[in-house]
């Protein structure tokens, strides 16, 4: 199971709803990410980080897999 996303977490309470229509899923599913209860996929991930601005990240979001996922980041 995965860990609360503390930043997911503040940022879906605050965002507008243009905002989490640019994510392509719904509040209800981002807040089961942002609980633990749901892992995003990669594509939802690379998404939250753009919409977000980078307040929320791929690195965040899939901690244990991120770096087979996205190698080009492990040197960023």
């Amino acid at each position: 199971m995965s860990t609360r996303q503390e930043s997911l977490l503040k940022w879906v309470k605050t965002a507008t709803q243009e905002q989490i229509d640019r994510t392509k899923t719904t509040r209800g599913y981002l807040l089961q990410v942002a609980y633990g209860n749901k892992t995003a996929s990669a594509e939802l991930a690379s998404r939250l980080e753009s919409v977000t601005g980078g307040q929320v990240t791929r690195k965040q979001l899939r901690p244990d897999d991120w770096a087979v996922i996205w190698p080009e980041l492990v040197a960023a």
